[in-house]
């Protein structure tokens, strides 16, 4: 893949500030503008700088709310629904993390539902804060409909991505952060844009028939991981993230992919477990390393579900590779709001 090296400080204060040309808050855009860094320095790409351009159409167009009024519809015991009205799915996360690290504090557990959100970025940024507070956590969220269901042909399910971390006193939290579907749909739009192919497995076309091609799948639909068990799992993951509130199912949306106006109503579910309330974080951080270690003892190369990532990040410095297809269009749009570029 070809790519280009920006600053790292450079390049969030330009995303921050295409953001914040199109009426984001100053803050609000320094917080996406490091999640969507942060995905990319993980090497979780799809999750990354490439969703800025949409984030900005979809802003201009309405799809997004810049300056929500998020509203707390719903508070009792260790349970609260937020309603996000619009907002960028990480300015909604941000208060629903900060308040279930207040309920998992006082209850030992905390849940919050989120709706009338939008996308929120990589889940791993999400789960950072909560082991960060000494937390288990658990996040999930809708998304637009890219996925058909184990047997079916029509993009019914989301992506429905998936994140459960346990904070540990190793080198990093162990950490799992996965769409559901075989491939993250970014990855098919970065596939789609590099001129590259498709994992076999990952898709189908309108017809039902297998394909690698990215465009083919775009208008075809997503599969599942792991065949009907990844299927199930998805159909779950998809009624924690919209039943608990009056979010969209991925059904009932139309993804700012393909309508920039479109209020998604997408739902988001953060589940927070504090070790303290157990058998305190001190046992639970080391037990988690034991196991974190048992797992890389398990085999030559053989690493724990976060390593990677973590390993991707460690590597990086005061620069950051951005494919080139994703730094034209970036390039194109730092132009047309009279950002100044980070090159």
């Amino acid at each position: 893949m070809q790519s280009r090296r920006f600053p790292l400080d450079a390049i969030i204060t330009a995303a921050a500030a295409a953001l914040e040309s199109v009426g984001v808050p100053h803050g609000d855009a320094d917080l996406v503008a490091d999640a969507l860094v942060i995905a990319d320095r993980r090497g979780i790409y799809s999750h990354g700088l490439i969703r800025l351009p949409l984030y900005v159409a979809a802003l201009e167009a309405g799809g997004m709310n810049a300056a929500p009024a998020l509203t707390w519809r719903r508070q009792s015991g260790a349970t609260a629904v937020l309603d996000a009205d619009g907002a960028l799915g990480q300015v909604a996360m941000k208060a629903a993390v900060d308040r279930v690290i207040e309920l998992a504090s006082t209850y030992g557990v905390g849940t919050v539902a989120v709706q009338n959100s939008t996308h929120y970025g990589a889940g791993s940024y999400w789960s950072d804060l909560l082991t960060a507070a000494g937390l288990a956590g658990i996040v999930t969220s809708t998304t637009g409909p890219t996925v058909a269901p184990y047997g079916g042909r029509s993009a019914t399910l989301g992506t429905n991505p998936l994140t459960i971390a346990f904070p540990s006193d190793g080198e990093h939290p162990l950490t799992a952060d996965m769409a559901t579907s075989a491939g993250a749909y970014g990855k098919v739009l970065a596939a789609k844009n590099a001129g590259e192919r498709l994992p076999d497995g990952w898709a189908i076309g309108p017809d039902g028939t297998a394909t690698t091609d990215p465009a083919t799948a775009m208008s075809g639909a997503l599969l599942a991981f792991g065949g009907h068990k990844g299927s199930a799992v998805s159909v779950l993951l998809e009624a924690l993230s919209a039943s608990l509130t009056g979010a969209n199912y991925a059904s009932e949306t139309v993804d700012i992919w393909s309508n920039p106006s479109s209020r998604m109503n997408a739902g988001h579910l953060v589940i927070a477990i504090d070790p303290e309330h157990f058998t305190g974080l001190d046992h639970t951080r080391g037990r988690i390393r034991n196991l974190q270690d048992r797992v890389r003892g398990a085999g030559t190369g053989t690493l724990a579900p976060g390593d990677p990532e973590m390993a991707h990040l460690r590597a990086g410095d005061s620069s950051i590779d951005i494919a080139e297809s994703t730094a034209l269009d970036l390039d194109a749009l730092f132009d047309r709001l009279g950002v100044r570029s980070p090159a």
